[in-house]
This record gives structure tokens, sequence and C-alpha cells, in this order.
């Protein structure tokens, strides 16, 4: 039950990244104006904003197909990062602490999104060990 579980979020976490980044892409180059005086934390404050904005797309898109695979883990650790600088960079820093729950700015949605991506990426971990020790260990 716990697999069905692990395999429903990741899907549904999937598309909550693929299609934000499909509207990216299908924007095109260069980035739109609300992105271009955005503030990017190291190392993305020393990339121009139009890689910046095609980086987000493509990592959102190939990373959310790769949830999709025995590579999971990976992906969710690069789409944690891709949440932290959307949250560093938009959502917190419009509103700060006041726009925790703000429905059109804040960040808290990037936040719940990102204690599920820690889930997948943990859990990943943590059955690699378990199957590791019962192997090694010869336990059932």
């Amino acid at each position: 039950m716990i697999s069905i579980a692990f395999w429903l979020l990741r899907i549904y976490l999937s598309g909550m990244y693929f299609f934000p980044g499909l509207m990216k892409l299908q924007h095109g180059l260069p980035a739109p104006d609300w992105f271009m005086g955005l503030d990017f934390p190291f190392p993305q404050n020393y990339l121009p904003v139009s890689v910046n904005w095609l980086m987000a797309g493509v990592g959102e898109v190939l990373l959310a197909i790769l949830l999709l695979t025995p590579l999971s883990g990976l992906a969710a650790l690069g789409l944690l990062y891709i949440t932290f600088v959307a949250v560093y960079t938009s959502h917190f820093d419009a509103l700060g602490w006041s726009g925790w729950n703000d429905p059109s700015d804040g960040f808290k949605i990037p936040l719940m999104y990102a204690l599920m991506l820690a889930t997948i990426f943990f859990g990943k971990i943590k059955n690699s060990i378990d199957i590791f020790t019962r192997k090694k260990f010869n336990w059932s």
C-alpha cells in the first residue's frame, strides 16, 4: 500500500512541475519582464536571466519525467533545488513571511511540494538502505 501512495505522490508532483516547465519552454526566450526583475541566489545570480528561465523550464520538464522513473530520488533532489530558487526569488521575496498564505504569490504551496519531494528523496534512500541491509545480512 505504501508503494501505491509513493507512486501517486510521484505522479501528482510530476504534473505540478511538468506543466509549468512546459509553459516556460513554450514562452521561449527572452524571459518575461516579471522574471527579469528577480533577485537570484548564488550561483544563479552569475547567469543571464534568460539562461535561468531556460534552465528552470528544461529542469522542470526533464526532472518531472525522471520523477516517474527509478531515478526519482535524483529527480526529487533537483526539483527541491528548483523549488528553493523559486521560493527565494519569487514567492518569499515578494511578500516576506506575510506571504505565507497568500493564494496568488505565497510560498505555502511550494513549501508543501518541497516537503513531498523530500519524502520521495529520503524514502528512496531509506528503501535503498533497507534493501542493502536485507541482502548483506540475509534479513527477511
